[in-house]
């Protein structure tokens, strides 16, 4: 009998039925990628579920896993947890305890699943403040307990009757997970899906994506507890798709060219890094090889969609994918037929040259919330618009508010944020979800974002201003890595900017410049602030004088997760940013 997909654990069976595969997840260990076929991966979810159930989980407890690499182990931990009809509560490893111990606490974690001992000593730190019974590890750790005896536990098969049972129970409305949001400020809310949310989701998406199914290979690096990889990885597993983990981010490329994939997601800095990294190499050549270079990237940043921009461009587009572009593709395995994009706005200029290099990013729109997509560009039948996030997919619901906000409706919105009601009633009314992001949606059906309300800000004189808008054009610049644009009640727009130190380094070398290489010296040296200058000038040439940022002060550190700067998902925490950088925030407006 076919498989009917209601429920996420129904998508491994699904896959069995379909596609059998002989390599369904690949994880490198110990230098070498080991694989678990459909099977073996139905096995061992079995074996959770079983151990679980011996350890006393009952339907709807709380399982928190924490994990700093994507993994085999995580996947089957996830579909074991969800066949008890317990709650797979996946949490961040880069948070702090202190949210930690929140999440932990809030959810009502009973068990918690931890990758290694960074996560793990985090985590032992605050366990006495939490109602955890036990915590397991993936890696070997001594004197720990280690997932395998869960597994080990599970080996008796007798109890499988009773998985059975509970699975039977489990509906497509009941509660599937809770994801806590990093926000960008406050608390984090833990945000109710369910599986008919997440699986309808899958099965609408699905439709955007041009997979081969049953013989596609996908790379998967962006966190696993972010809504956006996990709901990839569900649709991977619906579509036949071998799914490998890669080591790390760092070690991308070099993954990408021993297992070649064809389909990857990320968000859009690791493509501006990506893009970075690329033009970089090419600053460092000479001659007709640097021309041709960058005659193709020249080239590549006019690129339209669908041949519009004639047969003469399609013929240059032709010579400078075999001369130039096929190296790029090369470096990310040579066989990526599609990347995806979202999370955050990706440049135009991106969206273009990866395109022109024969590796197009689809970009999309979604949030936590949506579970995630709400919309999606694709390739095939005119479907894709660079500048937009696609077309709205199949039965979902959008509609833009007199005030510009994005209102969605749909079997994909979320039941609401765990045990805060109030929240919830601000966010769902009528029926819609409303996204706190503004867009509108043109002749054609596609929908583009236009800023975000929450970030919106006006300024002593009364004047509007989006901040994403002139961060996005700030950050098309080389030597721009992060812009945060300020002046909230103040008398003008100013910025905070944290250079791209590795391209400046570059760029003090390439032009045999007198400036120290520490990114200290380089934020003070008054040649970077002149250069740095022409790039704000630059960008403000497209905005009104009330929006132009008038003074901006460089920042000498790089902003990161680690460090408080940006959320689990590279977004900036605003407040922060602001906080910690409240001395330069007085020296423009105060001095």
């Amino acid at each position: 009998m076919a498989i009917e997909i209601t429920r996420l654990f129904d998508f491994p069976y699904y896959q069995l039925e379909n596609y059998n595969l002989e390599k369904a997840f690949i994880s490198k260990s110990s230098g070498s990628w080991q694989s678990i076929t459909t099977q073996e991966y139905i096995n061992q979810s079995n074996q959770i579920s079983r151990g679980l159930i011996k350890l006393g989980v009952k339907p709807n407890d709380k399982i928190a896993v924490i994990s700093s690499t994507n993994r085999t182990e995580w996947n089957i931990c996830d579909i074991g947890i969800l066949q008890t009809g317990a709650q797979n509560v996946p949490i961040y490893p880069t948070i702090s305890e202190v949210d930690y111990e929140y999440v932990l606490n809030h959810s009502e974690s009973i068990y918690c699943i931890v990758s290694d001992e960074e996560v793990l000593n985090k985590v032992n730190l605050i366990k006495k403040n939490t109602k955890l019974i036990d915590v397991f590890t993936f890696d070997d750790i001594k004197g720990e307990k280690s997932w395998n005896e869960i597994l080990e536990l599970g080996k008796d098969e007798s109890l499988q009757n009773v998985v059975e049972d509970r699975k039977n129970n489990v509906k497509e409305d009941d509660l599937a997970t809770l994801i806590y949001t990093s926000g960008t400020t406050g608390k984090p809310k833990g945000v109710m899906l369910s599986h008919k949310n997440i699986v309808t989701n899958v099965l609408s998406s699905e439709k955007r994506v041009p997979l081969d199914n049953g013989n596609s290979k996908g790379l998967s690096f962006l966190p696993v507890c972010h809504i956006f990889e996990r709901m990839i990885l569900y649709l991977y597993q619906y579509c036949g798709v071998s799914i490998y983990f890669a080591e790390s981010i760092e070690k991308l490329s070099e993954n990408a060219q021993e297992i070649k994939p064809h389909v990857m997601t990320a968000v859009p800095r690791l493509y501006e890094k990506i893009y970075d990294k690329i033009i970089l190499k090419g600053e460092t050549l000479t001659g007709i090889k640097k021309a041709l270079f960058f005659w193709a990237v020249n080239l590549g940043l006019k690129y339209e969609p669908n041949g519009a921009n004639g047969w003469w461009y399609e013929k240059q587009l032709g010579l400078a994918r075999k001369l130039i572009f096929s190296k790029w593709q090369a470096a990310l395995g040579g066989e990526l037929k599609l990347m995806v994009s979202g999370s955050a706005a990706l440049q135009p200029r991106l969206t273009r040259v990866f395109a022109a290099a024969g590796m197009p990013i689809m970009e999309g729109y979604g949030l936590t919330e949506t579970s995630p997509v709400l919309s999606v560009n694709d390739q095939r039948n005119k479907g894709f618009k660079i500048g937009t996030v696609g077309k709205v997919i199949d039965g979902v619901e959008v509609k833009i508010a007199e005030n510009g906000e994005i209102l969605a409706k749909g079997p994909n919105i979320m039941q609401g944020y765990y045990k805060d009601p109030e929240r919830t009633a601000n966010v769902l009314k009528d029926g819609y979800f409303y996204t706190g992001d503004k867009g509108e949606i043109d002749s054609e059906g596609f929908l583009k974002i236009t800023g975000r309300t929450k970030e919106m800000f006006k300024t002593s004189g009364g004047k509007y201003v989006v901040p994403p808008l002139l961060e996005g054009e700030l950050k098309q610049s080389l030597f721009i890595e992060q812009a945060m644009v300020i002046g909230e009640g103040e008398k003008m727009p100013a910025a905070f900017i944290q250079p791209n130190f590795e391209f400046m380094k570059e760029w003090i070398q390439h032009k045999h410049l007198n400036i120290g290489t520490s990114n200290e010296e380089i934020a003070k040296s008054d040649i970077v602030i002149k250069r740095i200058q022409q790039e704000v000038d630059k960008c403000n040439k497209n905005f009104g004088k009330w929006e132009q940022i008038k003074r901006f002060e460089l920042t000498p550190e790089v902003w990161s997760i680690e460090d408080g700067h940006l959320t689990p998902t590279m977004k900036m925490k605003r407040k922060i940013i602001k906080e910690i950088y409240k001395d330069l925030y007085e020296k423009i407006y105060r001095e």
